[in-house]
């Protein structure tokens, strides 16, 4: 009972209490806890606000920065959109799972999509209108406007029919683009395909062992495949064509700079290895440089006392060396034991002089000028005579073709003659155009073209095919030069050929050979070749040297290959 009266008590108490008055402090205690939770209420909620406001203002500056990247650098976070309508074809296959993509016909690129995800049913009229670029602008006034073309002299060209005057407007805007497009053909790499137009659009041709997705139109997987596998000589490929116009090289120390000459050079030629180079001359000494545009340094020199070099060479084979001048006789340098045999004169002929001279390609037979139309044939190893060809005129110059198997020659009759040295017989002849007197010829090293020279300054360049299928007329007449053409050369890989005349000062000419042009910077315009009287390219076509009348051995850098 006591604990019971003591609760009751108390209460009482309190109800005595808050009867009394004491109840507004407990009010006022309530008030202020309900404050306190509204107060952290807002709190959290202006902080989540803040929030928002921050993430939102982030995600407008992302959305800001590929805005502008994409106006830079093109859409590289989406898709270009073309449209609601698009859109809303879009979405619904996407929802039923039909497709999950959607391609863009009228780009010029393909997407790789697995044929279990979607299949692509076929071309409709709207995609094929797609790939014709609509003008933004139309002038209604061309169809009523009529202009004459043969009014005006520069217009005339636009014709289809002599007699056509008048056209419409449109018509003359056709044939005036049509026009432009044949005087400024585009390249084929900024062409869009045709193939793929006539094709189907999406079809790809991928690589199975690369994963490499081609586009339509460069079905050349194995080229693809090439540069995949390797990096080795990209950057020389790359470059293989010379650009007409301007040559691009630099001048460097003369190739004989250690040891001049004291007369005229008449013969320069890089062994097949490219770093040695023989000088001979009319001061009767054979010089040998090494090669490295810095020092050029002199290796060796060889004096032949009776003998004043008209021309020397190196054997294809770089074994041995022939030297030769107006006699008798000729020598053979073994480079190997620097020994000089002395040969000649020929049995059964009278010949006093060997100077003129062709080694074949294949290091077998050594053809001499002879007396008379006589072209005698010695062998390159036992150095005895082993034949003879006749021309009708008399022999002025040769060159070998067809890896040794066929002699060019030409002369006082003004026509190119083709000799088979496997039966030694003549199997085509043909007159030079314009030519009275032939005096150079030279072959391109793959055998494909053949340049003619003759004493008007007139060089003429045929394709040999078709020179000995009937066809007359030559790929180009150079008329550079306005005295007799005595020397002429082609480079390693045929793109340029060098003409020469010793007759007159700076009379070297370069001419760029698929395009048939001379080159504009060429000879230097600051620098005086003298009288050139020989050339010739390194194997790798990096260095050319050129020889003058003074006794100076001038060497170039072409910048345009890449190997000496």
């Amino acid at each position: 009972m006591s604990l019971i009266s003591q609760n009751a008590v108390s209460r009482n108490r309190l109800k005595t209490k808050t009867e009394d008055g004491e109840g507004p402090l407990a009010v006022e205690e309530n008030k202020d806890v309900e404050d306190g939770k509204e107060s952290d209420l807002e709190t959290s909620r202006a902080k989540k606000r803040k929030r928002e406001k921050e993430k939102r203002s982030e995600m407008e500056q992302v959305k800001e920065m590929k805005k502008l990247e994409n106006i830079l650098f093109g859409s590289l976070y989406a898709p270009v959109e073309f449209g609601k309508e698009d859109e809303e074809k879009v979405q619904p296959e996407a929802e039923t799972g039909s497709a999950v993509y959607f391609v863009d016909p009228s780009a010029n690129s393909m997407l790789s999509v697995n044929e279990e995800d979607a299949q692509f049913s076929g071309e409709s009229d709207d995609e094929e209108e797609a790939w014709q670029k609509k003008p933004v602008w139309v002038d209604e006034e061309e169809e009523q406007t009529n202009v004459n073309i043969a009014k005006v002299n520069r217009l005339r060209k636009l014709r289809k029919e002599e007699d056509e005057s008048l056209i419409s407007g449109a018509e003359y805007v056709s044939r005036l683009r049509a026009q432009h497009v044949k005087l400024n053909p585009g390249t084929e790499w900024a062409q869009l395909d045709s193939r793929s137009r006539d094709n189907d659009p999406y079809d790809e041709s991928s690589d199975e062992e690369t994963q490499a997705v081609v586009a339509c139109g460069y079905e050349d997987t194995e080229a693809v495949d090439d540069i995949l596998r390797t990096d080795e000589d990209l950057v020389v490929k790359s470059s293989a064509k010379l650009s007409p116009g301007l040559l691009e090289y630099s001048r460097l120390i003369d190739a004989n700079a250690d040891e001049s000459s004291t007369g005229p050079i008449n013969s320069v030629q890089f062994h097949r290895n490219a770093q040695l180079l023989l000088v001979a001359g009319l001061d009767r000494r054979l010089r040998f440089f090494q090669i490295d545009g810095k020092r050029n340094t002199k290796i060796q020199s060889i004096f032949l006392e009776d003998c004043p070099v008209r021309k020397a060479s190196f054997l294809p084979d770089g074994s041995q060396a022939i030297i030769a001048g107006r006699r008798k006789f000729f020598y053979s340098l073994d480079l190997v034991k620097a020994k000089a045999d002395k040969i000649g004169p020929l049995v059964g002929r009278e010949e006093k002089s060997l100077e003129f001279f062709e080694v074949s390609p294949d290091s077998s037979v050594i053809a001499f000028v002879g007396n008379e139309g006589y072209i005698l044939l010695v062998s390159s190893k036992t150095k005895e005579l082993i034949g003879t060809l006749k021309m009708n005129g008399t022999v002025r110059s040769l060159a070998f073709a067809d890896d040794g198997k066929q002699l060019l020659s030409s002369g006082g009759d003004g026509q190119v003659y083709h000799w088979d040295l496997r039966t030694r017989t003549c199997i085509h002849r043909a007159v030079d155009e314009g030519c009275i007197n032939g005096t150079a010829l030279c072959t391109s090293p793959d055998g494909t073209f053949f340049a003619a020279g003759s004493d008007s300054g007139i060089v003429n360049v045929y394709n040999r095919q078709e020179f000995l299928g009937g066809k007359r007329k030559p790929i180009k007449t150079i008329e550079n030069l306005t005295t007799k053409v005595d020397f002429m050369k082609f480079n390693n890989d045929a793109q340029i050929l060098a003409i020469c005349s010793t007759m007159k000062k700076n009379s070297l000419k370069l001419i760029h050979i698929p395009s048939y042009n001379v080159f504009s910077n060429w000879p230097p315009a600051n620098r005086n070749l003298q009288y050139p009287r020989c050339l010739d390219f390194s194997p790798g076509g990096g260095f050319m040297a050129v020889g003058n009348a003074a006794g100076k051995v001038f060497l170039y850098k072409l910048n345009h290959y890449h190997h000496a």
